[in-house]
C-alpha cells in the first residue's frame, strides 16, 4: 500500500509576502543600475517640500520605529550626499506645522526608497506626527542640507561617539565607508544609551561588525545595565575613548552626535585628551 505524505505550509501574511517582493525588486533594480553605470537622478528638492508615502511602519521597540517611503519610481534615488540630512514636516498635537531634520539609514545604492529610524518622545512635537502615521500616509521632505562633506579615504580611521538617536548619521557614514571597495577608512563606535532597548540598530551593526572585523569594532555603553552585560556602564568617559577610539593624530577624525549634555561632555574628554579642533566633528 502506498503511503501519502501530507505537508502542511504556514500562510504567509500578504503585507510580509510585498514587503518580501518589494525588497527583491529594489535588489535587483540596483544591480542593474551599478551594471549598466546609470546613476538614477536625485529625487530631492533643496527649496521645496515634496510628498513621499509611507510603504511600512515596523516597530523596533516600545517607542521607536523604522519609516520605509516609496520614492517616485522603482529606480529612483533619494540623491542624498553621505553626511547630508533631510527636513521633514507635519503636524504637533495642536495642529501646529512642524518639521525637524533626520538622517536616513539608507544610501543612494538603495533604490526606489528610503528609510528612517524614528525615536517617538512622549512629548516631541514631530514625534507626534510619526506616530500617528499609518502606511499609504504622506510625508513632506526637502533636501538635502549638507552637515559633514565625505569622501573616500580622507582618513586612516574615524572615532566616533553616539547617543540614542544619533546613530543615525554614524550609521549612514559607516555603510558609504565599507560598501565601498576602494575605501579603506577603519572605524571604531562607541555608542553610549540608557538601557539595552535604547541601542537602535543594534541588530544591523552586529551584523558590520561580523562582517568586518578587522576594520569595523563597536562598543556599548549603558547606564542602567541589565544584570548580564558585558558591555561599558555609565557614560562615555576619557577611559572610554581612549580603549576604543584612535588615538590623536593628523590622519584620523572623531565625530560626535548624541544630547547637548553628553556631546559637551565628550568634547571636554577629547579635548583633555589631546584632540585638536580639527580631529573633531559634532553633527
Amino acid at each position: 500500500m502506498a503511503s501519502g505524505f501530507k505537508f502542511d505550509f504556514m500562510p504567509i501574511p500578504h503585507a510580509e509576502l510585498l514587503g518580501i517582493a518589494f525588497s527583491i525588486i529594489t535588489v535587483c533594480i540596483a544591480a542593474i543600475c551599478h551594471y549598466f553605470g546609470r546613476k538614477p537622478r536625485g529625487c530631492l528638492n533643496p527649496e521645496k517640500f515634496q510628498e513621499f508615502r509611507l510603504i511600512r511602519k515596523a516597530p523596533v521597540s516600545h517607542n521607536v520605529a523604522k519609516f520605509t517611503f516609496a520614492l517616485p519610481t522603482p529606480t529612483s534615488v533619494l540623491g542624498l550626499p553621505v553626511g547630508s540630512y533631510i527636513i521633514c514636516r507635519g503636524k504637533d498635537s495642536e495642529g501646529r506645522e512642524v518639521s525637524r531634520p533626520y538622517t536616513p539609514i539608507t544610501l543612494d545604492s538603495d533604490v526606489g526608497y528610503f528609510e528612517l529610524v524614528i525615536k517617538m518622545y512622549p512629548l516631541g512635537k514631530m514625534s507626534h506626527h510619526f506616530r500617528d502615521m499609518q502606511e499609504r500616509d504622506l510625508l513632506a521632505v526637502k533636501g538635502p542640507k549638507e552637515r559633514f562633506k565625505y569622501k573616500p579615504n580622507q582618513v586612516r580611521a574615524f572615532g566616533m561617539i553616539a547617543g540614542g538617536t544619533g546613530i543615525t548619521p554614524m550609521f549612514q557614514v559607516t555603510r558609504a565607508i565599507l560598501e565601498n571597495p576602494k575605501d579603506k577608512t577603519n572605524i571604531q563606535l562607541i555608542y553610549g544609551n540608557t538601557t539595552s532597548d535604547d541601542i537602535l540598530l543594534k541588530e544591523e551593526l552586529d551584523n558590520i561588525a561580523r562582517n568586518f572585523p578587522s576594520r569595523f569594532q563597536v562598543y556599548y555603553v549603558l547606564s542602567k545595565p541589565p544584570e548580564a552585560w558585558n558591555g561599558g556602564v555609565g557614560y562615555i568617559s576619557k577611559q572610554t575613548i581612549q580603549n576604543h577610539c584612535p588615538a590623536p593624530a593628523p590622519d584620523i577624525q572623531i565625530l560626535r552626535c548624541g544630547p547637548p549634555g553628553m556631546n559637551k561632555a565628550v568634547a571636554a574628554c577629547l579635548n583633555a585628551l589631546g584632540y585638536t579642533s580639527n580631529m573633531q566633528f559634532e553633527f
